[in-house]
C-alpha cells in the first residue's frame, strides 16, 4: 500500500481512497455537434498507453470527492506529483510537451 497526496485536502492518504479516471489533459472537441463519428470515437476511445511518464486524472472518492491529476511513471509505479485540474504539470512527456 501506498499514500497519494490529494492537493484539494493537503494531505496524504491511503491509496484505497483514490480511483483512476484515465488520461489527463484530453482537449474535448470544440463543436462535438458538429464532429464527424469518426472524430467522436477518437476522442471517447483512444488513450495513450505510454511506457514512463503518464498524465493521469483521479478522483479522491472516499474523501473530498474531488478529481486531480497524477503524473506517474508507469513502469515503476512512482508518483512524481500531483496537481489539480486546469493546472501544468512539472514533469512533461511527449503529448503534453506539444
Amino acid at each position: 500500500m501506498f499514500h497519494i497526496y490529494c492537493p484539494h485536502c493537503a494531505e496524504y492518504r491511503e491509496e484505497e481512497e483514490f480511483h483512476a479516471a484515465g488520461q489527463a489533459h484530453i482537449a474535448r472537441p470544440l463543436d462535438p455537434e458538429n464532429c464527424s463519428d469518426q472524430e467522436w470515437g477518437e476522442y471517447l476511445f483512444f488513450r495513450k498507453n505510454p511506457r514512463g511518464i503518464h498524465h493521469e486524472l483521479w478522483v479522491h472518492s472516499a474523501g473530498c470527492r474531488k478529481f486531480f491529476n497524477i503524473t506517474r511513471d508507469t513502469q515503476t509505479y512512482e508518483i512524481k506529483e500531483t496537481y489539480k485540474v486546469g493546472e501544468q504539470p512539472t514533469f512533461l512527456n511527449d503529448y503534453t510537451a506539444n
